[in-house]
């Protein structure tokens, strides 16, 4: 009886402590000067923009996450199709990968200099740091749920009512509409919620593609960040924050690449910038050790 009951406080007080805890102290420091401020700052044009533009890409990326997940299901579960199995992996690759990985892949792919970046630029199509590569990144980031939710029903419910329809004359489509479909809908429900969720608070990927440009790309997750990491662009600022965002990957890679020297190339690259410090200045600068 004891162990009972220590078992599910400690379960009550380590939900309270990781979610029940961060979410009351974001109500509380929202409302923490009243009503107005609050209603001033999700009420603001920028705010208004990120939501309207976060509910864009959902109302896009859910319905062609969710067509996909049931067809895809039904697929790897019901038809024998060679490549299955690889398709049935690939699915969960969005789950393995970091947002920001993701996002990083889509840079390289659609950038100026990637693969079909230039290709799209002398088209005039834009990608990066615009709705299609938001639409894209927030798509592969929040594919595998609805397909994950499907299939274990349909493994469950077996092909026997399917097979009898069948043999009394009904087709696929009416099979599916009457038989199939209402023992996997609320699965596919709970996958839609889960999608919809992941959609609207998608921020690794989003971020990298967007730009974070305010009132152009800013969706709703990445407005408090940009307000509290870093100074915010405006709209006026499209150009500029289309050319920091490149920047920014290049010294990222820079920082990584220059995480595998060995310490002995570093100690050459501050012993040569002492060096030169001092042929510029024309004094004594205690070299680095």
């Amino acid at each position: 009886m004891i162990a009972r009951y220590s078992i599910r406080v400690t379960s009550l007080a380590y939900l309270v402590v990781i979610l029940v805890a961060p979410v009351t102290l974001i109500f509380w420091r929202a409302f923490e000067h009243g009503w107005h401020p609050f209603w001033a700052a999700i009420s603001s044009p920028f705010a208004v923009f990120a939501l309207k533009l976060t509910l864009e890409i959902a109302l896009v990326a859910v319905p062609l996450n969710t067509i996909f997940g049931v067809l895809c299901a039904l697929a790897i579960v019901r038809h024998r199709i060679p490549g299955m199995g690889f398709v049935n992996a690939i699915v969960d690759l969005p789950m393995a990968l970091s947002p920001v990985v993701v996002g990083l892949s889509l840079y390289l792919l659609y950038g100026r200099d990637g693969w079909f970046g230039g290709w799209l630029s002398d088209h005039g199509v834009k990608v990066l740091f615009a709705y299609p590569s938001m639409l894209l990144a927030t798509t592969f980031v929040s594919l595998p749920f609805v397909v994950r939710e499907v299939v274990p029903v349909l493994r469950e419910i077996g092909t026997d009512q399917e097979q009898a329809a069948e043999t009394l004359g009904a087709s696929a489509v009416q099979a599916f509409r009457r038989i199939t479909f209402p023992a996997i809908r609320w699965a596919v429900a709970y996958g839609v919620v889960l999608t919809t969720a992941r959609a609207i608070g998608e921020f690794g990927a989003v971020s990298v593609v967007s730009g974070r440009i305010e009132g152009r790309t800013e969706t709703l997750p990445l407005g408090p960040s940009s307000a509290v990491s870093e100074p915010r662009s405006t709209s006026t600022d499209t150009s500029s924050s289309a050319t920091k965002s490149p920047k920014r990957f290049v010294t990222l890679r820079a920082s990584i690449a220059m995480s595998f020297l060995p310490r002995s190339d570093h100690r050459h690259r501050h012993e040569r910038q002492d060096r030169e410090g001092r042929q510029k200045h024309g004094c004594c600068i205690r070299p680095r050790r």
